[in-house]
């Protein structure tokens, strides 16, 4: 019985993070699709329009594109993060059992950190051509490219055709190194929610009673535990973005791998402190 309810726990963990990916997807994809064009435009492509802020940014993309422009790589993107989250939330909390042995002691932070890397890079492989065709579906509008995508299935086709069936996995490296994210941002929630709960269980009375945290402890170690990792992997989401771009009109890449990606930024830009250009500008209003 104890491992019948140990296998629904992981379900559930699942079905959750599948729906919340799904609902983050639903309802900021536009921003998504602002934050990718940021990403790629590295001020040289005279066809990628460009952007002043966030807010024009929308503006021009919902004036000149439309709505279809605003969602562009929608499917992939619901698709793909709702298969990630699910994903990662089962095998986040298998690795997590596995690593107990049965004990009723919480984990240490290190194998907090080794359940989150394992789950991250199991999923990162597994959805890398998602997240590729996602980022060109996205890109395509602002490209004018002879030939777009149809759609998400029409860009499979294309890339098994065109590129081989390894170009799915071009962005795979930094996607990989990006595995930290998850593993930054959950063992630093582990450690955040098992301090609130201590400090709020020494504040509590021994007649009191309902549960430690509330909603808002719980949005605030998300919080907490999201902008840490954000700022210290961003960088790696503007070389995967880069480098999962589609090739030029005659099938070369633009980027050969990341290292070229950072050669160049460096080269082109002010250093690789462009790597953050991505991160403030979809945010500046």
């Amino acid at each position: 019985m104890p491992l019948l309810d140990a296998l629904n726990w992981k379900w559930e963990n699942a079905t959750a993070g599948a729906v919340a990916g799904f609902s983050t997807v639903a309802i900021l994809h536009p921003l998504d699709v602002v934050r990718t064009r940021f990403q790629v435009n590295d001020g040289r492509l005279a066809n990628l329009p460009s952007y002043k802020n966030t807010g024009h940014a929308i503006y021009t993309i919902a004036r000149t594109e439309g709505i279809r422009g605003l969602y562009a790589g929608f499917f992939p993107a619901v698709f793909g993060s709702s298969v990630s989250w699910g994903l990662y939330f089962f095998l986040y909390a298998r690795a997590k059992s596995r690593y107990s042995k049965g004990s009723d002691e919480p984990l240490s932070a290190g194998y907090h950190l080794i359940s989150a890397a394992e789950a991250g890079s199991l999923v990162c492989l597994f959805t890398n051509p998602i997240w590729l065709v996602k980022t060109r579906l996205q890109l395509q509008p602002s490209l004018h490219q002879n030939r777009p995508y149809s759609g998400f299935y029409d860009a499979l086709r294309t890339i098994l055709k065109e590129e081989g069936w390894h170009a799915f996995f071009r962005g795979a490296a930094p996607g990989l190194i990006l595995v930290s994210h998850g593993a930054i941002q959950f063992t630093i929630y582990e450690e955040l929610r098992k301090l609130a709960i201590h400090f709020k269980r020494n504040k509590r009375t021994e007649n009191s009673d309902g549960d430690i945290l509330n909603s808002f402890d719980f949005a605030t170690i998300g919080a907490m535990s999201k902008i840490a990792a954000m700022m210290l992997t961003y960088p790696y989401q503007v070389i995967r973005a880069r480098l999962q771009q589609r090739p030029n009109c005659d099938g070369t890449p633009k980027y050969l791998d990341s290292w070229h990606v950072m050669r160049e930024t460096a080269r082109y830009k002010e250093g690789f402190l462009t790597c953050h250009e991505g991160q403030g500008q979809p945010f500046r209003v």
